[in-house]
C-alpha cells in the first residue's frame, strides 16, 4: 500500500515543460531547381534500376501494385506506382508519448529532437573510462531523456551488451526504455518474431491487452534497405510484423556517400530519396495508409580512409538537404545530426554537433536524431553528454523560432520612455514579460563573470553535467510505470532490469 501511494504522489509531481516544436524550413541549401533535379533522378532510379532483395511475398505484393522484374531480378518501381503509395501515406503521424500528454506530431511543421543509434560503449561520467555499454546504461540515458526539456522523444541510444540473447535483448530494450520515459520512444529488433511479444509487454505496461494499438506510444526502427538500392529480408519481415500489431513504424535508408552511395552529395541524396520512396511503396504494399515517418540518413565517407564522417560539413549540408526534399515530397521524416567524430566532450565536439543540428533544425527536419548523447562516430553514449546537448539544443530550437515580429514590440513609446527616463529597458513592463517568452535561458551553460565563476572554483561544464546526471538518477524510477504492470511484465517476461526504486 505504501508502495501504491508513493507512486502515485509522484506520477502527480510536474514534468519539466518540453520546448514547444518550432516550425523550420528557413535554411534551403537546394535551389528549387536543384531540388526538384533530384527528385526526379531518384524516381528515375526506381524505374530503371529498381530494388533487389525483396523477400518473394513482398515482391508478388509489389507486383501486383505495378512493378516489374528485369532480366537481372531486379524490381522495377513505376513512378505512377510510387505516386499512387505517396498519396495514400499519411503526410502526418500523431505519436503518443506513454504519458500522452507528452505526445508529438511529426510531419507538417515543427521540428523535434530525439535520440537514435545503436552505440556499444559507454563514456563512464565518474571515472573518464570507456566500457561496453549495458542496460543500466539504457535505463539512466532514458531516464535522463525524460527531464531534458528540448529533448521530444528517445529512440534506444546503445545496445545493452550484458544481454546475449536475441529474444532477451529485443524484449529488455522495450521495457527498459518504457519504464525509464513516459515520451514517445522508439525500438528495434533483432528479429521480427520479437515485434509480438514485445508489443504484449507494451499491452501490459498500458494495463490490458489492446491498449498499445489504440496507443502506439513507441516507433518500431526497421532498417528496411540495405544501401545500395537492396531491400533488407529482415527488415522487410520486422516492417510487416510492427504494421500487423499496430506499431507506427520508422524505416531507415543510410546511404554512405562515396562507399555505398554515390560520391556527390546530389547523387547520393538522389539515391537516398530513391530508397526511401522504396519504403513508402513497401509499407503502402503492406497497409495502405499506415502511418509510417522516414528517416533518410545521408551519411558523408571521408575518402581518405573510407570511414564515416557524421561531423563534416558535408554531412550538415546533406542532412539539411534531405529535409528540404523530404518537405517537398511531404513526407514525415527524420535525419541525422548532432553527430561528432570526437571521442571526449571537447570543442570538436561542441562545434560539429552545434553546426549538423542547427542546420538541420533549420531546414525544418521533422526529427532531428541519432547522436544527441553521442560521441565517437555513434560508438559511445553519455547520460553527461546528453544534458550538455540538451543545452544546446534549447539554443538551436530558439534560433528556429527566429525573430518574432508583432506590433506592440514596435512601440515608439517604449523607446521614447527609456531615453527620456532612465536611460535602459531593464525595469519595463515589456522587458519583465517577454524574459521567459522571448529568451532562452541554458541550464548548464555558464554566465557568470570570469570573478564570479572563478570564486565558485571554476567549475567546468562537464562537472555540471555530472552532477546534473546524479541528481535525475537519484530522484529514482518516474512514475507513469505503475507497480503493477511493472510487475506483471516482470513475471511474464525474461527481464534483467533490477528493480529501481
Amino acid at each position: 500500500m505504501r508502495r501504491g501511494n508513493r507512486d502515485r504522489n509522484r506520477s502527480h509531481q510536474p514534468r519539466p515543460a518540453t520546448t514547444p516544436a518550432p516550425a523550420g524550413g528557413a535554411y534551403r541549401p537546394l535551389s528549387t531547381r536543384d531540388r526538384d533535379a533530384i527528385i526526379d533522378h531518384a524516381f528515375t532510379i526506381l524505374e530503371r534500376v529498381g530494388m533487389a532483395g525483396a523477400p518473394d511475398r513482398f515482391s508478388a505484393r509489389l507486383k501486383e501494385l505495378g512493378a516489374t522484374e528485369r532480366d537481372d531480378g531486379r524490381l522495377l518501381l513505376p513512378r505512377p506506382t510510387v505516386e499512387a503509395a505517396l498519396a495514400r501515406a499519411p503526410s502526418s503521424v500523431s505519436l503518443p508519448g506513454f504519458c500522452e500528454d507528452r505526445g508529438v506530431t511529426i510531419g507538417g511543421a515543427g521540428v523535434h529532437i530525439g535520440t537514435g543509434g545503436a552505440a556499444v560503449r559507454t563514456l563512464d561520467g565518474a571515472s573518464g573510462t570507456y566500457r561496453d555499454s549495458t542496460l543500466a546504461d539504457l535505463w539512466t540515458m532514458m531516464r535522463v531523456l525524460d527531464e531534458c526539456p528540448n529533448i521530444h522523444y528517445g529512440l534506444r541510444p546503445l545496445v545493452a551488451r550484458d544481454v546475449t540473447d536475441d529474444f532477451a535483448l529485443d524484449i529488455n530494450t522495450a521495457f527498459a526504455s518504457t519504464a525509464a520515459t513516459s515520451k514517445p520512444t522508439g525500438t528495434s529488433f533483432t528479429s521480427a518474431a520479437s515485434v509480438g511479444p514485445v508489443v504484449d509487454l507494451f499491452d501490459a505496461a498500458l494495463g490490458g491487452d489492446g491498449r498499445f494499438a489504440r496507443q502506439p506510444f513507441s516507433m518500431a526502427v526497421v532498417v528496411h534497405v540495405v544501401p545500395p538500392l537492396r531491400f533488407s529480408p529482415d527488415g522487410c519481415e520486422t516492417m510487416a510484423a510492427a504494421i500487423g500489431r499496430g506499431m507506427i513504424v520508422q524505416t531507415c535508408s543510410a546511404g554512405q556517400a562515396g562507399a555505398t552511395s554515390p560520391p556527390s552529395l546530389a547523387g547520393s541524396l538522389a539515391q537516398g530519396v530513391a530508397e526511401v520512396l522504396a519504403g513508402v511503396v513497401l509499407a503502402h504494399s503492406i497497409k495502405p495508409g499506415h502511418p509510417c515517418i522516414h528517416a533518410f540518413m545521408p551519411f558523408i565517407s571521408d575518402l581518405r580512409s573510407g570511414a564515416m564522417t557524421g561531423g563534416s560539413g558535408e554531412a550538415a549540408v546533406a542532412s539539411a538537404a534531405a529535409a528540404q526534399l523530404m518537405r517537398t515530397l511531404d513526407i514525415p521524416h527524420a535525419v541525422s545530426a548532432g553527430i561528432t567524430e570526437s571521442k571526449a566532450p571537447d570543442s570538436q565536439a561542441g562545434y560539429e554537433k552545434g553546426y549538423t543540428v542547427a542546420l538541420a533544425a533549420n531546414a525544418g527536419a521533422d526529427m532531428v536524431q541519432l547522436s544527441v548523447g553521442m560521441l565517437g562516430s555513434i560508438m559511445v553514449a553519455s547520460p553527461e553528454i546528453l544534458v550538455i546537448d540538451d543545452d544546446m539544443c534549447g539554443a538551436i530550437l530558439r534560433s528556429v523560432r527566429g525573430v518574432e515580429v508583432e506590433s506592440h514590440y514596435l512601440d515608439i513609446d517604449i523607446i521614447n520612455e527609456a531615453v527620456t527616463g532612465e536611460g535602459h529597458y531593464l525595469g519595463h513592463d515589456q522587458t519583465l514579460e517577454l524574459m521567459r517568452s522571448e529568451y532562452v535561458y541554458p541550464q548548464l551553460g555558464d554566465r557568470a563573470s570570469v570573478d564570479d565563476w572563478v570564486t565558485e572554483g571554476a567549475p567546468s561544464l562537464w562537472s555540471r553535467a555530472r552532477d546534473r546526471v546524479c541528481e535525475i538518477v537519484a530522484a529514482g524510477r518516474p512514475g507513469h510505470l505503475e507497480t503493477a504492470a511493472e510487475s506483471a511484465i516482470r513475471s511474464r517476461f525474461p527481464i534483467h532490469l533490477p528493480r529501481i526504486q
